[in-house]
């Protein structure tokens, strides 16, 4: 292994520095954005209306309309339970990067005024959840939240058998039933439009435009259907080996190939196609993957 000079040493400082500086160039723009879109659905839809969302940013809606407390305060006082757990599940810094997005939304919703762009309720909850998810997805992806639901969701996942994905579906329950009660039944209903409108525009944002499928390939013809993904489709392989099992033709003791390989949503059809034409009784399976980095995925096939 050759000794590191320290002109190397330097410059992998210097690489090291330049990283995070576009890593926190980054975080700043997509937290920024997040904030100045949940502030648009905020002031410009929700507010004006007596509209709610979903997690604690419905949860602070609702508390604004009863108390007629500054919606300001709440979103920050709601939030400081989730920043506390955050810090001590998560990390610090996720902790600092939300509290400084949360005190901004604060700041935001305080101070701007905006125009009501409709009176009309559909589009109210429609692009209110929409401003409102675009917000709480931009943050995501800066590393940070304005909605700390997740973090209690992770905090008490932890510690029982509830899912993230449960907990959040029964605090909005409880929080939906509690609008019916509180407010009516039709701004419950407007609420909940909201809440899917959010929760959608959040995945889109986080996962981004296109599904990756990841497939899985056994077949005897492996070593022909990995030449057939990578010359006809442009894309990459990896191959595992695998011990035999128990197949059509009885127990299996040579070691056979496992292909794996990540294709957009929109090639699945033509990988599959690829496969069949090779070996028609090649057991296949998929499943979605969030997201990718790195690698052939991002780049255009070959033909």
């Amino acid at each position: 292994m050759l000794a590191r000079t320290p002109t190397l040493i330097l410059e992998e400082k210097r690489r090291q520095r330049t990283l995070a500086y576009r890593r926190f160039s980054k975080d700043f723009i997509l937290i920024t954005l997040g904030v100045v879109a949940a502030s648009i659905g905020l002031k410009g839809f929700l507010l004006p209306n007596d509209f709610l969302d979903g997690g604690a940013m419905g949860l602070s809606l609702l508390t604004e309309i009863i108390t007629q407390v500054d919606l300001s305060v709440l979103i920050v006082l709601i939030n400081l339970p989730f920043l506390i757990i955050g810090s001590r599940q998560i990390s610090r810094q996720f902790a600092m990067k939300s509290a400084g997005a949360i005190l901004a939304l604060a700041v935001l919703v305080h101070f701007i005024e905006l125009p009501v762009v409709t009176d009309d309720k559909l589009l109210i909850s429609v692009f209110g959840g929409f401003f409102l998810g675009a917000g709480i997805g931009f943050s995501i992806r800066g590393g940070a939240v304005i909605d700390g639901t997740e973090v209690l969701a992770i905090y008490v996942s932890r510690r029982a058998s509830l899912s993230v994905g449960d907990f959040i579906a029964i605090f909005n329950v409880i929080l939906f039933t509690g609008a019916i009660f509180l407010i009516n039944v039709e701004t419950a209903m407007y609420s909940m439009l909201t809440y899917f409108a959010a929760s959608k525009t959040v995945d889109f944002i986080i996962n981004g435009i296109e599904e990756y499928i990841g497939v899985t390939i056994i077949s005897e013809r492996g070593e022909m259907i990995r030449g057939t993904i990578i010359d006809r489709l442009g894309r990459g392989v990896t191959v595992y080996k695998s011990e035999g099992g128990y197949g059509k033709g009885g127990v299996v003791n040579e070691n056979r190939k496992v292909l794996f390989c990540v294709v957009t949503r929109l090639e699945v059809t033509k990988l599959l196609h690829e496969v069949n034409k090779v070996d028609a009784d090649a057991f296949v399976f998929q499943h979605s993957i969030m997201d990718t980095k790195g690698g052939m995925i991002k780049k255009r096939p070959l033909h």
